[in-house]
């Protein structure tokens, strides 16, 4: 597992010297979006893979964190010194609300809270006439840094959205092999034993929801920047549904599954909608097996395949 991850981490650092020597430009435009929205995986891993929390509405912080970049824009403020901080608040802010209405309840009960959360985000924003609406907002500017970055410039916004995606795998990392997250990884095994050594569980929780939700508005700052556009179909419950797919594809509970998620996901993704425009009924068969015979993804299947 660590060599392909090693691999895939040097296959995504020299993409762009690919797609520079092939001329390639589509391959390094899809590689940034997969990048982006391996970011939100991870992010959804904290809480569902080493938390236990199984949320449906994670995509709400996509959308929360580009509309963020996206209204900023259109008032006139491009400085992605005040649009990235605004997107992180913003996203910690409903993480923290949602967390802490959700957290009171368990199962099924806190799946579709989450999920009603999202819809109702997703609904605020369609309602959104002077930002576009159902036809969503046209960023006609990326997040200006002065001379320290161009976004505009393809590769060097690749790196940058590489660099937010390791820079938060070790930030997960160093959560999840910390006391803190010892301590949430303890209460998705038995809540009830934590407490009863004198963890409140509800407060380790809601913590980790925020710092999940802050890491995914970070993606969709990203995420709207790449696209130069921000409608309320990112945050739809489908898009959460791909997320939650990408984290158990690749495997939960893993560091890198959910990259290996999503690189697998998208890529599978674009190349059969060549093929059919019924893709999702080649899809799902293929994610049926995956479930039913790699039992912890593809990360658990590479673990078994190395132990054997």
């Amino acid at each position: 597992r660590n060599i392909v991850a090693a691999l895939v981490i040097a296959g995504l650092v020299l993409l762009p010297v690919y797609s520079a020597l092939s001329g390639n430009v589509f391959i390094l435009t899809m590689f940034t979006r997969i990048v982006i929205l391996a970011l939100a995986a991870a992010s959804l891993n904290l809480i569902m893979g080493y938390g236990g929390m199984m949320s449906f509405g994670h995509a709400a912080y996509l959308g929360i964190g580009g509309y963020a970049v996206g209204i900023l824009a259109f008032e006139g403020i491009g400085s992605g010194f005040i649009q990235w901080p605004v997107a992180l608040i913003a996203s910690a802010s409903f993480a923290l609300v949602i967390g802490a209405l959700s957290l009171r309840t368990r199962g099924v009960y806190f799946i579709m809270i989450t999920l009603a959360f999202a819809q109702m985000a997703y609904y605020v924003a369609s309602a959104l006439a002077r930002y576009g609406a159902d036809d969503g907002l046209t960023i006609y500017k990326r997040s200006s840094f002065g001379s320290l970055v161009d976004l505009s410039n393809r590769t060097q916004f690749y790196y940058v959205c590489l660099a937010c995606l390791l820079g938060g795998l070790y930030l997960i990392w160093r959560i999840v092999n910390s006391r803190f997250g010892l301590v949430v990884q303890g209460v998705r095994s038995n809540e009830q034993r934590m407490q009863a050594i004198g963890f409140h569980s509800n407060r380790y929780r809601l913590v980790c929801f925020v710092i999940s939700g802050t890491i995914c508005g970070l993606a969709g700052a990203l995420l709207a920047n790449q696209t130069d556009f921000v409608s309320p179909a990112v945050m739809y419950w489908t898009r959460s549904g791909d997320l939650m797919v990408m984290v158990i594809l690749g495997g939960m509970g893993t560091l890198f599954g959910p990259v290996i998620g999503a690189i697998v996901f998208l890529v599978l993704e674009e190349l059969l909608s060549q093929v059919t425009e019924y893709w999702a009924l080649i899809m799902g068969p293929l994610l049926l097996l995956v479930v039913l015979f790699a039992r912890g993804g593809i990360m658990g299947l590479l673990g078994r395949a190395s132990r054997d």
